[in-house]
């Protein structure tokens, strides 16, 4: 695969990993939270956990959605900044 050939495979993954962000969050009551590996694991093909790969692309998509203004990051009920979690974090919708 060429370079722009992989850049563009990883930009339709971040893309299908907002997506499932979202739509999961829609299947969910409003203050309802997912986890980043719920995600990983909506999008990831395989049966074993090769999901586990995508945890770092599933924060970074929800980053770009908290920059968007579609969701909150959360640690310990409450919204932090994306660039100051540390640790397992949730996602919600923005209240």
């Amino acid at each position: 695969m060429t370079e722009s050939g992989a850049a563009e495979s990883g930009r339709r993954a971040e893309r299908r990993l907002e997506r499932a962000i979202l739509e999961l969050l829609e299947r969910r009551a409003p203050a309802a939270t997912i986890c980043p590996s719920d995600a990983a694991r909506a999008v990831y093909e395989g049966d074993d956990d090769g999901w586990r790969a995508l945890m770092e692309p599933a924060r970074r998509a929800a980053r770009r959605l908290v920059e968007a203004g579609e969701v909150e990051i959360t640690q310990g009920g409450r919204a932090v900044e994306p660039a100051k979690a540390r640790g397992p974090i949730r996602i919600r919708r923005v209240r």
